[in-house]
């Protein structure tokens, strides 16, 4: 019995073990996945990908594949009308197809410059030939909002967008709202469209459609609108039609805080008394930009012992904006400066007690509060497009509305 039961247990083994084998014979005997890319099916290809390093260019890189008798200056002549080969850049890919074969043959050569576009040259010919081709672009759209639980960037993060729309709608507001002032519980909508390549790669925000922030308990809302279809310049405007781009930027530093308000009496922290400032101190890292907030003609550049380095730039014949403490003086004397530009870096020179940007304004030749002014706007829509824009903007707003519940 004892014998019937063993001769039981080992046919038993070898049963389950023939199974076993059958499953990983079959796991193993399963077809890959196809990978199709470039139009090309690399199952039929030897597949190289790398990366263009120091030093490599197109004859190095094809020179060490096996290319018959080929050379490498006739490829390079038989491809310039669609493919320079100088313009290959350093920690660009690039992807080689070879023969499956013996030969392990060069047949294919594809450069991609960037995301979108790429090159391919086909070798399998006598003659050398190449083209250029463009991914498939899919745009969509994507509706975001609530309140705010930390920054702008981080709220944008915790929502899988990319860090690049937070600068574009920094930009886009940077006239009507101080970011850094944004609180916690604020609430915001966005309307916006990105893009994927092939479908499904994400590249990045294409545009932004419509957005609104709660500031300060008011609701400010910002709308694209062509207004003259010959210049195709877009500008973003408020639920009225309303400009949302005034004559001067809130403040010279983006995501800065004020240290120091303007008073005819304060105690100043390096020279210990009582005196006036006649600017707004914001305080930001050694080396962050410093943007002029009005276009005009850089007036004074210099270096005084209280000031640092610092400049100055007259924007008309009304207002003048000056710039202290700087580490670095990106501009010179005379020349002609746009909104938002780069004028110089945040440094601690002259008197300071650390890094920040003294920012001054002078209203008719005297010197005056900056956050205190009731400054002058750009144009609104008025007639025809203004018709247009409200026309256009009325369902983006009902959207909106409905995502922060207004």
């Amino acid at each position: 019995m004892k014998k019937v039961f063993v001769i039981i247990i080992v046919l038993f083994s070898i049963v389950s073990c023939n199974k076993t084998d059958q499953k990983v014979a079959a796991k193993i005997s399963q077809p890959k996945s196809k990978k199709i890319e470039f139009g090309f099916n690399y199952a039929d290809f030897n597949v190289v990908q790398d990366t263009i390093k120091k030093g490599d260019s197109f004859g190095t890189i094809i020179q060490s594949q096996n290319i018959g008798d080929k050379k490498v200056y006739d490829i390079v002549a038989q491809v310039k009308d669609t493919f320079d080969v100088r313009s290959i850049r350093y920690n660009k890919p690039y992807t080689i197809l070879r023969s499956k074969n013996k030969t392990n043959k060069l047949e294919y050569f594809i450069y991609q410059p960037d995301a979108l576009t790429y090159y391919v040259i086909n070798f399998k010919d006598s003659i050398a030939t190449s083209f250029k081709k463009i991914k498939p672009v899919t745009l969509k759209r994507k509706i975001i909002g609530g309140v705010l639980k930390s920054s702008l960037s981080e709220t944008l993060g915790n929502e899988s967008v990319e860090a690049a729309l937070a600068n574009r709608i920094t930009k886009v507001f940077s006239w009507s709202i101080d970011f850094f002032k944004l609180k916690k519980g604020d609430r915001y909508g966005l309307i916006f469209t990105e893009r994927f390549i092939n479908g499904k790669t994400y590249d990045g925000v294409e545009d932004l459609q419509a957005a609104f922030f709660e500031y300060k308990g008011k609701i400010i809302y910002a709308f694209p609108f062509e207004k003259d279809s010959l210049s195709g310049k877009i500008e973003y405007y408020d639920d009225e039609g309303k400009t949302l781009k005034n004559f001067f930027l809130k403040t010279p530093i983006k995501f800065s805080r004020i240290t120091s308000r303007f008073t005819m009496n304060r105690f100043h922290p390096v020279q210990h008394r009582w005196k006036a400032h006649k600017g707004t101190d914001y305080a930001a890292p050694r080396g962050t930009p410093i943007s002029t907030t009005a276009s005009g003609v850089v007036e004074q550049t210099g270096y005084t012992a209280g000031n640092g380095n610092f400049v100055k730039v007259k924007h008309n014949g009304t207002y003048s904006t000056q710039y202290l403490h700087m580490s670095r003086i990106l501009v010179r004397r005379g020349q002609r400066v746009t909104q938002g530009q780069k004028i110089g870096l945040v440094g601690s020179t002259g008197l300071a007690s650390g890094p920040h940007v003294c920012y001054r304004f002078w209203k008719n030749g005297m010197q005056v509060d900056a956050l205190r002014l009731n400054l002058p706007t750009g144009e609104s829509l008025t007639g025809n497009a203004k018709e247009r824009f409200l026309k256009q903007m009325e369902p983006l707003k009902r959207e909106l509305d409905s995502i922060g519940n207004l």
